[in-house]
């Protein structure tokens, strides 16, 4: 009587061979995503990534990120005085905007709370501070986006609204549409109640003095002057911020004075929403400074966002390969602030420098200027 012979050994092939392939997959992810790419703030010790523990479906803890914008910024340029002054500012900014998250407020009111103060600084070009056009006027622009709802809001060209993110908000929350501009603008934001100033509200003579320079630059020749991508004074001082609030939601906004001597009603990036500013809970919140308009053309903002949801990145990644390759490809620069809904953070910059700071605990807000 014939025995039955043991199944071959074909099937143990396969499935020895299956797991090789396996295990050789499993170890060439774990070495690329312990790999170190330090350049520009990505994956440094510098900000948070989530923490183990986190359920899928659930969010991290409430958070708020800013920026006060990127450039030529090299700490051999700036007075221990002045470093401390802008330091200084960004914690007082985050703390006002992390508070009303930590009281349960939203993301979109932190985002306003924060822009706020920074618009009220000299120091940045935002509200007073604000950079002049060529023909010495003050034009701010500034957009809001809210990631839960996917509503958006946005102003360019104001001259006599004493917070433009207020007035972006406003055309988010009261109209139909998403961005106005001018005098239309101006208009509509009266009619919501919101402050409105006289246009010398916003001069400053450190400002007013800039533009003298630059119209001198180009008297002799520098037709680009600020444009000049040598310029030594070369910086983007849009301020910016991202929050998370309690109920997993993200909101990003983003307010300028626009380029010193920017001529023709010029508008850039930060009232553009997906190239300046966007939000979506299901992948991430962002804000940019730099050369607007390459980050218009490339719309940056809603490329990284996009990046983490079609090619399955984390947020880290996404920024990277944004800011770091793509417009660096094609000669841009600037830097991003960046939020997801675990509460990840990414800040990359192509700049030698760029303001920026987050906070994730009451009272510790951590603040950057450099390459750390």
């Amino acid at each position: 009587m014939k025995r039955r012979s043991k199944p071959t050994s074909f099937f143990h092939r396969i499935c020895a061979s299956l797991f090789v392939l396996v295990l050789t997959l499993s170890i060439a992810l774990l070495f690329d995503n312990c790999s170190n790419r330090a350049e520009g703030g990505h994956a440094s010790d510098e900000v948070p990534q989530a923490k183990a523990g986190l359920q899928e479906e659930g969010h991290g803890p409430i958070t708020l990120v800013l920026h006060g914008g990127a450039g030529t910024i090299k700490k051999e340029n700036m007075s221990p005085e002045l470093e401390e002054d802008y330091k200084q500012e960004m914690k007082k900014a985050l703390i006002a905007g992390y508070t009303v998250l930590e009281e349960g407020g939203s993301s979109v009111k932190a985002v306003t709370t924060t822009l706020q103060l920074l618009e009220a600084s000299p120091l940045f070009n935002a509200g007073i501070g604000a950079v002049f056009t060529n023909e010495g006027e003050n034009e701010l622009d500034a957009s809001i986006m809210d990631g839960a709802t996917g509503l958006a809001g946005a102003v360019a060209g104001v001259t006599t609204v004493k917070s433009p993110i207020l007035a972006a908000e406003a055309v988010m929350q009261h109209s139909p549409h998403v961005m106005m501009v001018g005098k239309g603008a101006e208009v509509f934001a009266k009619e919501q109640g919101l402050e409105m100033v006289d246009k010398g509200y916003f001069h400053t003579e450190r400002r007013f003095q800039q533009l003298q320079k630059i119209k001198k630059a180009e008297e002799e020749g520098q037709k680009m002057g600020y444009l000049d991508r040598h310029h030594p004074n070369r910086k983007f001082g849009t301020v910016g911020a991202v929050a998370l609030d309690k109920n997993g939601n993200i909101a990003a906004g983003t307010s300028t004075g626009g380029m010193t001597n920017k001529k023709f009603g010029r508008v850039g990036d930060s009232p553009i929403i997906g190239a300046g500013t966007y939000a979506d809970n299901m992948t991430c919140g962002v804000s940019a400074t730099g050369h607007g308009e390459y980050f218009i053309r490339s719309v940056v903002a809603y490329d990284i966002a996009a990046t983490m949801s079609y090619k399955s990145m984390s947020l880290e990644d996404a920024a990277h390969e944004v800011i770091m390759k793509k417009l660096v490809e094609k000669q841009g620069t600037g830097g991003i602030i960046a939020l997801d809904r675990k509460g990840n953070i990414a800040m990359p910059f192509n700049t030698s420098g760029m303001y920026r700071g987050y906070i994730q605990e009451k009272d510790l807000p951590k603040v950057f200027i450099y390459k750390e």
